[in-house]
């Protein structure tokens, strides 16, 4: 079994987010059912068809995939995932609620900044491992940042999509941290960072009015505040033990988007406080097990993509709990295997494939 996950503790995992995620998307989309023009059948086969099954896919071929291959396969990702970005701009792009961050093929739709978070990642972790040495020479270490980060962020940023470049940039960050940047960088990183949200803040109403509720989140409730209000109401009412399974009554009529990121406040009234510690666990176990295999990794691009792919995903995690708690202000960022998004459980999926896939080289190693 070792030898055909990779990790038999992360694999077991994942299956238990997947599974569970599962259950839980179809005890959410149930309280759509009361609301009109909600199709249950299409985010159910979307879910399904777009998410499940091609991240099953995904995840065999990159966990059988030879590393060799994966390493070369890394620019071309990188760059087909920009042009995949940048054509949401073009006639094929869906604007929607303010966002042009989708793709129009055929009856559905995607969202390629979720391949690109991988891509970003991937290209990052190459460009680390080969330069490691050299990060205090502008050229060899800022600069590579700058250029693999920025130019994703950017395209990103015009959509706009504001919280993926965030996490991204995080990520980044985080990873150039463990390769062992100098400190100095990361003060001209912070400063840039700090301008930069400034920038958006006043130039975006929106992002001031998220900020504004999460320091204020009683004001305004029945409209910038609605969502943390009914999400609260929601994680109060499960209690200790929860209403249990499918008894949700804030995804009818309550909750905006009980599929999308307002979907912990549904698992969190049906299964209270413990059922909610659990879920935190599985994410924290998730994030430990991937370091873990990220350690233990046969080279340094197997050690800085392990750590950079579990860092995506459970960043979004917390960040997505965190804001239907109030501890963060609201993001927008799917709940990973849970969440309705069948480009955001592709791409989960994926990225759990590439961890296994360095896991299962790691036991070889050293078998």
């Amino acid at each position: 079994m070792k030898a055909l996950s990779g990790d038999r503790l992360f694999a077991l995992i994942v299956t238990i987010l997947v599974v569970g995620g599962a259950a839980m998307f179809l005890s959410a989309a149930l309280g759509l059912l009361a609301r009109q023009n909600a199709d249950l059948g299409h985010l159910a086969v979307t879910q399904l068809v777009l998410g499940l099954i091609p991240g099953l896919i995904a995840l065999v071929i990159l966990r059988f995939m030879p590393p060799k291959l994966l390493m070369q396969s890394v620019i071309p990702f990188y760059i087909f995932a920009l042009i995949l970005t940048a054509l949401v701009f073009t006639p094929i792009g869906v604007h929607t609620n303010g966002a042009t961050r989708w793709l129009a093929i055929g009856p559905v739709t995607v969202q390629p900044a979720e391949f690109l978070k991988i891509a970003v990642v991937l290209m990052f972790a190459g460009y680390l491992a080969k330069n490691r040495a050299k990060l205090a020479d502008f050229k060899h270490g800022l600069l590579g940042f700058g250029l693999i980060v920025g130019i994703p962020s950017l395209l990103l940023i015009m959509q706009p999509n504001t919280s993926t470049t965030l996490v991204i940039g995080a990520t980044a960050a985080a990873m150039y941290f463990i390769a062992g940047a100098p400190l100095r960088d990361f003060f001209i990183l912070g400063l840039i960072a700090v301008i930069g949200f400034s920038l958006l803040v006043f130039m975006r109403p929106y992002l001031l009015e998220r900020v504004t509720t999460f320091i204020h989140p009683s004001h305004d409730r029945l409209a910038s505040g609605y969502q943390i209000q009914q999400s609260l109401i929601a994680v109060g009412s499960g209690g200790l033990l929860g209403r249990g399974f499918g008894q949700s009554v804030q995804k009818f009529n309550y909750l905006p988007e009980p599929v999308g990121d307002s979907i912990f406040a549904v698992y969190s009234e049906e299964f209270g406080f413990l059922g909610s510690v659990l879920l935190v666990l599985l994410f924290l176990g998730f994030a430990l097990r991937g370091f873990m295999i990220a350690s233990q990794a046969s080279d340094a691009f197997g050690t800085f993509t392990a750590s950079g792919l579990t860092l995506i995903i459970t960043v979004s995690a917390f960040l997505n709990i965190g804001a239907m708690l109030s501890i963060f202000p609201l993001t927008g960022l799917p709940l990973p295997f849970i969440s309705h998004g069948g480009t955001a459980l592709l791409a989960a999926l994926a990225s759990v494939g590439i961890i296994l896939n360095i896991a299962a080289h790691r036991a070889k190693r050293r078998s």
